[in-house]
């Protein structure tokens, strides 16, 4: 946008009664603000009543974090844990086979999962050598931040 016509609009804005004014022209916009003599009034926040539903979801949610981290408790073996908030997937599409499966060897490194956060795919890879002993979490899932997803003995 041209210069001059900045100018025009702010010398337009200063004869007028306006306070603010918004130009687009394509791509460009400049929108120009003065100090108007009256106060604003101030914003008035209404606090609305809390849903009974929240309240109730946020002990289910905890117990439901307790509960995963208890039956990774029960298991002997290493547990490895999502390192992301996500969803989480035991092979890389609907048609292929689970990256692993109760009972299969592992070698450190290899992909025992998937986590998808923020629709990219991110491979999580066993720590140690050994057998999946466990998967605690099913197919298609949320998975949470530190969740123990399978246990390794």
């Amino acid at each position: 946008m041209d210069i001059r016509k900045v100018k025009k609009l702010i010398e337009l804005l200063e004869s007028s009664d306006v306070a603010e004014i918004e130009i687009k022209e394509g791509e460009e916009a400049v929108r120009i603000t003065r100090n108007s003599p009256y106060a604003a009034p101030a914003p008035q926040y209404i606090q609305a009543p809390a849903a009974p539903a929240v309240a109730a979801l946020a002990p289910a949610a905890a117990t439901e974090a307790a509960e995963a981290q208890s039956s990774a408790t029960q298991y002997k073996g290493e547990p490895v844990k999502s390192p992301m908030v996500g969803t989480f997937y035991r092979s890389p599409s609907p048609t292929s086979p689970a990256f692993i499966e109760v009972g299969k060897q592992v070698q450190a490194g290899d992909v025992i999962c998937i986590i998808e956060a923020m629709k990219m795919m991110n491979q999580i890879e066993a720590g140690k050598a050994g057998t999946i002993e466990a998967i605690l979490v099913q197919d298609g899932e949320p998975v949470e931040f530190d969740q123990p997803l399978v246990t390794i003995i």
